[in-house]
């Protein structure tokens, strides 16, 4: 019995030995999760850039207009690239003259809403009104070929060439080559266009302030044919007969050119007298191929109208741009009339 209750008691010594022994290690608790929601914002969608750039110019019956055009399509043939909705509208007056149809042309594109204006000004104080109108409308205005009058702030920037200095490039070429022929006096003809538009001011003024400074020669009363070629083919036919003695003429643009190149051709006087033209259509590329005329100073139309719509384009989308942008004139003459560089401005 002793020995029973010994083992039983062992048995139990063992138990709480058992239920007392070294705890387990305790288990940290698990770490709570913690969980990020990432938002990404939109990105901001990209303007979709203008709907309709105007270009609008002094006519549309010239070819220099034409190959503006031309330059103006280009550049909105790679613009809609970016901006598939553009459309690159281009339209003028059915002659340089008719100043009044110019401005409604103008204000009827402000009235639909356009996104911005490249503009040649057939007149340089007429059309001060119908640019403020557009500015007032948050229109930028570029105005190409003729500088307006007043406050340049007015419009956003002015691409042309330098016409001062393209009429007394062209004044010194006939002086030269008046000099070569051995002619230090006699008569000069200008032969303008329209009076008091901003390229004719500073081409015809630089020609004949630099004749005046730099010659005895004699200018004679300057002559203008609203741009209309059968006007300057008259007129300079009766210059001709009137002035038998004359020893240069200066055409100052493209259809005053050709029809004087016309009337000079009609009177057998090709080589016989100076003549020097302005612009570089086909017509007066062959004049001066076949030496009706000596030289002609040829503007880079293409150019304003392929730098005019990328500016307007870059002024709608409120990027700053230039003022001011020189797009170049070239002599062209017998001598390269056939090269590359001459090419790339002839139309």
């Amino acid at each position: 019995m002793r020995k029973l209750q010994f083992i039983t008691a062992v048995l139990v010594s063992m138990a709480m030995l058992a239920a007392c022994g070294t705890p387990a290690t305790p288990v940290a608790p698990a770490a709570p999760v913690v969980v990020t929601t990432v938002v990404t914002a939109p990105a901001p969608a990209a303007p979709e850039g203008p709907s309709e750039i105007a270009v609008i110019v002094k006519t549309g019956n010239s070819s220099f207009w034409q190959n503006v055009q031309t330059g103006a399509s280009a550049a909105g043939t790679e613009l809609k690239a970016q901006t598939p909705k553009l459309t690159v509208t281009f339209l003028g007056a059915q002659s340089e003259s008719n100043v009044n149809e110019e401005i409604n042309i103008v204000e009827s594109a402000i009235d639909r809403g356009v996104k911005a204006i490249v503009l040649a000004p057939s007149d340089v104080t007429a059309l001060q009104p119908a640019v403020k109108k557009a500015k007032d409308a948050s229109i930028p205005v570029i105005i190409i070929d003729s500088k307006l009058n007043g406050d340049p702030s007015q419009y956003t920037a002015f691409l042309a060439t330098d016409n001062k200095a393209a009429g007394e490039a062209c004044a010194k070429a006939m002086i030269d080559l008046l000099t070569k022929a051995g002619k230090t006096e006699g008569k000069i003809q200008v032969m303008s266009y329209v009076a008091g538009v901003g390229s004719e001011v500073g081409r015809v003024g630089g020609f004949t302030d630099y004749i005046k400074a730099n010659s005895k020669f004699t200018l004679l009363p300057t002559q203008y044919s609203n741009s209309d070629m059968p006007t300057a083919l008259n007129q300079t036919t009766n210059v001709l007969a009137a002035n038998p003695d004359i020893v240069g003429i200066f055409g100052a643009n493209e259809p005053t050119a050709v029809g004087m190149g016309r009337a000079i051709a009609q009177a057998k006087l090709g080589g016989k007298i100076v003549a020097i033209g302005f612009d570089g259509n086909s017509a007066l590329a062959g004049f001066v191929k076949d030496g009706t005329l000596q030289a002609i100073a040829v503007q880079s139309s293409y150019n304003m109208g392929y730098l005019g719509v990328k500016t307007a384009y870059d002024a709608a989308m409120g990027k700053t741009v230039q003022a001011y942008v020189d797009t170049g004139f070239l002599m062209v003459t017998k001598d390269n009339i056939d090269s590359q560089e001459a090419k790339n401005v002839l139309y």
